[in-house]
């Protein structure tokens, strides 16, 4: 059965963690949803870079959607303005909740997560401009981390967004599914997506 992949985008968003995570689920096979968290739910809005992002719906038109996985991009005002959007807050601690993956990079873990005192015991990491959001205890320097226990995938920034996204296919379909999207776009032999098929 095809996944059902939630991206949440609002003003300000990080322009290539949206667009890296976006695309690599659409080449996973996965059924995404790029939804707005803007407060006044316009479809299409500026990111950080000032690059044009279009969303598919408003949020609050899916906020009763299941997903099996929600992806949240960061930079800082999008975290920002997902962190003061209500509905954005409680479909998350929804899926948090229901156990369903949730992945978030860059300010997010720091200013939606922390803030919100959502998945208060995981283990995560988040870009290292905000570590001092993150209990000491918690912080993980890795550019990305996965709780187990909670479900939950963090990473640290734009130039980790590629292996973000590889990591949540790797928890959603495993570790062949994801070097069959690895391979084809010749990824960093660095990043060992082109050692995970033979495993």
């Amino acid at each position: 059965m095809t996944k059902k992949v939630l991206v949440p985008i609002a003003p300000g968003t990080e322009e290539m963690e949206a667009i890296t995570i976006i695309d690599i689920m659409i080449r996973a096979g996965y059924e995404v949803l790029v939804a707005s968290a803007d407060y006044d739910g316009q479809l299409t809005m500026k990111g950080s870079r000032k690059i044009t992002l279009t969303a598919d719906c408003k949020l609050v038109d899916i906020a009763d959607d299941e997903f099996d996985a929600i992806l949240l991009p960061g930079g800082v005002a999008g975290a920002e303005n997902f962190r003061d959007s209500t509905v954005l807050v409680e479909i998350v601690r929804q899926q948090m909740y229901d156990g369903k993956l949730l992945g978030a990079i860059c300010a997010t873990p720091a200013l939606v997560l922390q803030h919100h005192e959502l998945y208060s015991k995981s283990l995560m990491t988040c870009h290292p401009n905000f570590q001092d959001h993150i209990p000491a205890n918690l912080w993980r320097d890795k550019r990305v981390t996965y709780d187990i226990n909670h479900n939950l995938l963090t990473s640290q920034g734009p130039g980790t967004a590629l292996e973000f996204a590889m990591e949540t296919i790797i928890h959603l379909s495993g570790k062949a599914h994801a070097w069959s999207v690895a391979e084809p776009m010749v990824t960093i032999p660095t990043l060992h997506y082109h050692e995970i098929g033979k495993e």
